[in-house]
């Protein structure tokens, strides 16, 4: 890498840094404020006497990052509690699916994420989501959505790494199509429509070639009921890793 390549990642990252800033400060939606505070009020009793995040959450990962992980929203109880993006879910949740699916595939440091001192880190990933807060049943309005719809833009524009994204459900796979437009890229017409294990190549805000590869959400709804199965769920980061080649861990260890 060159001084001046040196000097733009920098500068990618410290505008990163301000942009995730500015989230965890945003108070744009009133019913998501409320909401958001009141899970924190009235917690389960697993949960009590835990601190709570109660804030908008940070996106999670480097401005190098060649993957792009979009999802809906933090939980009421995983990311909304931890402030950590698929952090803190119980045993079978979307955040325990997401870490052992990304370690296994050597772009996460352990297979466990629960809470922000307890050392997962990603590798040449990234993630962030549709929505920054915890909407009441998971259900975001679409004003809520658009609201929180700059702050992807912004970071779709200082991510010039990525290659590949995988889409966690139909509203991030629409936020990502609807980031890339708002920033001048062309898509396909008519517009692609989402569906599990769809694989879309598009253009990048940075002029590059890009891989969307779609899968549905790894919530209790889908995963409990048979809808998305672990198979199925790790084939689509399997294929996110392929594309991009080996990781950094495999090439660590060395052939056998």
């Amino acid at each position: 890498m060159t001084t001046a390549q040196a000097r733009r990642v920098q500068a990618a990252a410290h505008a990163l840094a301000r942009l995730q800033a500015r989230i965890v400060a945003c108070r744009r939606c009133p019913r998501l404020v409320t909401h958001r505070e009141a899970v924190a009020a009235d917690p389960p009793r697993r949960f009590r006497g835990q601190p709570y995040w109660a804030r908008p959450v940070p996106s999670l990962g480097s401005v190098s990052a060649r993957l792009l992980l979009v999802g809906l929203a933090p939980a009421a109880h995983g990311g909304n509690r931890t402030g950590r993006m698929f952090t803190g879910d119980a045993t079978g949740g979307s955040g325990e699916w997401v870490a052992r699916a990304l370690w296994r595939h050597g772009f996460a440091t352990q297979p466990t994420s629960r809470r922000r001192s307890d050392g997962f880190r990603l590798r040449d990933a990234y993630i962030t989501a549709a929505l920054h807060c915890v909407p009441p049943n998971n259900r975001p309005r679409p004003q809520e959505l658009r609201r929180c719809a700059g702050y992807l833009k912004a970071e779709l524009s200082l991510l010039r790494r990525v290659r590949v994204v995988i889409a966690l459900g139909r509203i991030g796979f629409d936020a990502y199509l609807r980031g890339l437009s708002a920033l001048g890229v062309r898509l396909p017409r008519p517009r692609p429509r989402f569906s599990h294990g769809a694989a879309l190549e598009l253009a990048s805000p940075a002029g590059t070639a890009v891989t969307l590869l779609a899968t549905y959400h790894p919530s209790r709804q889908n995963t409990q009921t048979g809808k998305l199965t672990r198979r199925m769920f790790e084939s689509v980061v399997a294929t996110a890793r392929r594309r991009l080649g080996p990781s950094l861990r495999a090439s660590r260890r060395g052939p056998g």
